[in-house]
């Protein structure tokens, strides 16, 4: 395998592929007040394994179509359609968020926890725009400072990482400049990153090695993994995730 394979084999059987919880999605969905009288058309760009695909399947009246690029995720989201009964609801499309095959104004939503920094927070939201209705919604979680000033190692780390993390008045900014309105925002809460996402990890490491022969580069894996958790774990009141909701004007 390759290290991106191993990196998929250790995701794939996780109900999220990064921080956040059913919570999270539907205090989002309630921050934007949604109409409840007519069919949305939803896009869930990024949607991994699909756990906010389901908190959005179970709560809104509508259609999603859940993008990822690999088909080892899409397959887990299918599995768990099909047991909740909720096929007639999301269908999955395996593509990149670089090629997305959609018409313009085709969504009443656009839905993307902590992916859209795969092309890049503002280019996203260009992109992004022009599959939405005039009108049309946009929600999407961002990795965000969360304080002004922070310790130098960890602003290093962070713009060698993705230079785009900034804090969230420049985030709404780029949002307003972009032709978006801001309904809401809030920012994901230490349980978000800890409980429900890493320590699942954690106890997923002893077997994920296992199932691949304790191989060089699956320890390589986990350690890199462990030194993600080891750096929020020091760093964690300085950045999180912003949850921002926005309206396209």
């Amino acid at each position: 395998m390759t290290e991106l394979e191993l990196i998929i084999d250790l995701h794939k059987c996780s109900e999220r592929q990064g921080p956040g919880s059913e919570s999270d999605t539907l205090r989002a969905l309630d921050l934007l007040n949604l109409p409840t009288d007519q069919i949305m058309k939803v896009a869930d760009i990024g949607c991994g394994t699909g756990g906010q695909t389901i908190s959005l399947a179970k709560n809104l009246n509508g259609k999603i179509t859940a993008v990822d690029l690999f088909p080892e995720f899409l397959d887990e989201l299918n599995e768990k359609s099909h047991k909740l009964g909720l096929t007639e609801k999301i269908v999955t499309l395996e593509k990149s968020m670089e090629d997305l095959p959609f018409d313009m104004g085709e969504f009443d939503l656009i839905w993307s926890e902590g992916a859209i920094y795969n092309i890049g927070f503002e280019n996203g939201l260009k992109k992004w725009k022009d599959y939405l209705k005039v009108g049309g919604h946009l929600a999407v979680s961002e990795i965000t400072w969360i304080t002004q000033s922070r310790p130098k190692e960890i602003e290093d780390f962070w713009k060698a990482e993705y230079p785009e993390i900034d804090t969230a008045s420049n985030k709404v900014k780029q949002l307003e400049d972009n032709g978006y309105t801001l309904i809401g925002y809030f920012y994901l809460n230490q349980e978000s990153w800890i409980e429900n996402y890493y320590e699942p990890m954690i106890a997923r490491f002893e077997t994920f090695l296992k199932r691949n022969g304790n191989s060089e580069l699956a320890r390589k894996v986990v350690e890199e993994h462990k030194s993600e958790i080891k750096l929020y774990q020091k760093f964690k009141d300085y950045y999180s995730y912003g949850f921002y909701l926005a309206r396209k004007n």
